[in-house]
């Protein structure tokens, strides 16, 4: 009997070990994504970056912390995701050929 009780609590905390780096994943990943809204909220206040350079800067933070809540905060990283990570992902990847059929048909 005590080897089964080691054994549940070696597991036990195995599973407290997971959980803390998870929720410090966690953490790390929300506190990047405040500092490059912060980035970008400073970028258009103070004006020092010129215009043209403001909307391709701010469209790459965005895709940044797009990909952070995908992976972090909807799982997509986890065992058994794969599904709506490839159907999330496909979605993407059609969005993306929309957006570069509509300007070719434009700039055409």
């Amino acid at each position: 009997m005590t080897d089964q009780s080691k054994t549940n609590i070696d597991a036990e905390s195995f599973k407290r070990q997971k959980s803390k780096e998870e929720m410090q994943r966690q953490l790390i990943s929300f506190g990047l994504m405040i500092v490059f809204t912060l980035i970008a909220f400073a970028i258009v206040a103070t004006e020092s970056i010129d215009k043209i350079y403001v909307i391709p800067i701010l469209f790459v933070m965005a895709i940044v912390q797009a990909a952070f809540q995908f992976y972090y905060f909807m799982h997509l990283k986890d065992k058994g995701h794969e599904m709506p990570a490839t159907l999330i992902y496909g979605g993407v990847w059609c969005a993306f050929l929309t957006l570069c059929g509509l300007i070719v048909i434009t700039w055409w």
